[in-house]
């Protein structure tokens, strides 16, 4: 048994491959310069490391032109560019009550100030959003739909493709929030239906922090979140339009994105159908030691089929935060308690106040089954059996 065992993949995936820590330090020691922004050898080879991570992007996500993955430190603003980059003023959004902060807050900031009027539709007690509810609460002036593929604090795996075929028929944007999919399970945009294809570079994908982005379908044109230099069109002071220059302003992390380009080639040798597999196994071998201690309740679809590799549980008489602290301390196993970014998630399962959140496990292509036992025989350890 290792010293620490990681089971908060969701926050960030740890351990990262081999090949993630050597590009980071190779970019950092060999190349160093920035890309796009000068002619010299150093900055061409920095350009054809971005070159290369769009390029395993596009392949990823069944995108033919890898200019339309633009690059961001986070999906965090990628959701953001998404949002605020195609709603109007009096455009109506639609969202599950399952999203992350990262999607809520730019939404009610928008419906606060009267741009936007938004619909909240409720999921069911696992986390499912209904399309049949989703195609009821359409209108006319629905602009945007916003659906996060998997919920952080559930796991549970939404119907996107279906929700796609809706929303398709009726001209409206689907935006999919793929923090907590992509790398876990596969997505293939144009089969999907899905307009905006927001994603972090260091959860599922396995790449560094500081990494993400966002993939624009075609036909999508977004206004720009922020303007600077791209290294392009310099000598005018507008924003270039053509893509991915229009959305990328200032210096790209370099580093960040060499590793993110070896982790996506680490999981292109793996395949993410096959990591998905072991992803369920695993979850099901989690699910079976919590429904063997007493006291414990599971939240979300309980079913590896029906959820990634994440699950939150509460424990009868016991608060969530001591819970994750006992754990930490004393077995050396890392989880991660609390709200977790989203309070709406919580308030659909009953434990935004009941509770103050729960605990959550989630476990990545480097944990083992002997890992999971061992928190099992932990947890009842904790309960007192």
């Amino acid at each position: 048994m290792n010293k620490i065992v990681y089971f908060d993949n969701a926050a960030t995936s740890y351990p990262k491959p081999e090949e993630v820590y050597r590009a980071v330090d190779h970019f950092q020691r060999e190349i160093g310069a920035s890309p796009g922004r000068s002619a010299h050898r150093l900055a061409v080879a920095a350009g054809r490391v971005v070159l290369d991570a769009r390029e395993r992007l596009a392949r990823l996500f069944g995108v033919g032109n890898s200019s339309r993955v633009v690059l961001t430190p986070n999906c965090t603003e990628a959701l953001n560019l998404a949002i605020k980059g195609s709603l109007r003023a009096g455009d109506h959004v639609v969202c599950s009550s399952v999203e992350h902060n990262s999607v809520m807050r730019p939404l009610r900031r928008l419906a606060a100030d009267g741009v936007v009027e938004l619909t909240v539709v409720p999921c069911s007690p696992e986390g499912r959003l209904s399309p049949a509810v989703v195609q009821k609460q359409l209108r006319p002036n629905t602009r945007l739909v916003v659906v996060t593929q998997a919920s952080n604090v559930l796991g549970t795996i939404q119907p996107v493709a279906e929700i796609g075929k809706i929303t398709r028929k009726r001209g409206i944007l689907l935006l999919v929030d793929a923090a907590q999919s992509a790398g876990c399970i596969p997505i293939d945009l144009p089969a999907s239906g899905i307009d905006l294809l927001a994603f972090s570079g260091h959860k599922g994908l396995l790449g560094p922090s500081g990494t993400g982005g966002l993939v624009i379908g075609e036909d999508v044109d977004l206004l720009s979140l922020k303007e600077g230099g791209t290294g392009s069109r310099s000598q005018h002071e507008i924003q270039p339009l053509h893509l991915p220059d229009r959305y990328e302003s200032g210096t790209l992390n370099g580093p960040g994105i060499a590793g993110l380009s070896a982790a996506l080639a680490w999981l292109e040798a793996q395949g993410v159908a096959a990591l998905m597999r072991r992803l369920r196994e695993l979850t099901a071998a989690l699910l079976g030691e919590l429904a063997a201690v007493p006291g414990v309740t599971v939240y979300g679809p309980r079913d590896p089929k029906k959820q990634t590799a994440v699950v939150s549980f509460t424990m009868a008489g016991k608060d969530v935060a001591a819970v994750a602290a006992t754990l930490d301390q004393r077995f050396g196993i890392l989880t991660r308690a609390g709200l977790h970014c989203a309070p709406s998630a919580h308030k659909t399962i009953g434990t935004l106040r009941r509770t103050g959140g729960t605990v959550r496990a989630s476990l990545g292509p480097f944990n083992t089954t002997e890992q999971v036992r061992y928190f099992g025989a932990c947890l009842r350890q904790l309960s007192g059996k």
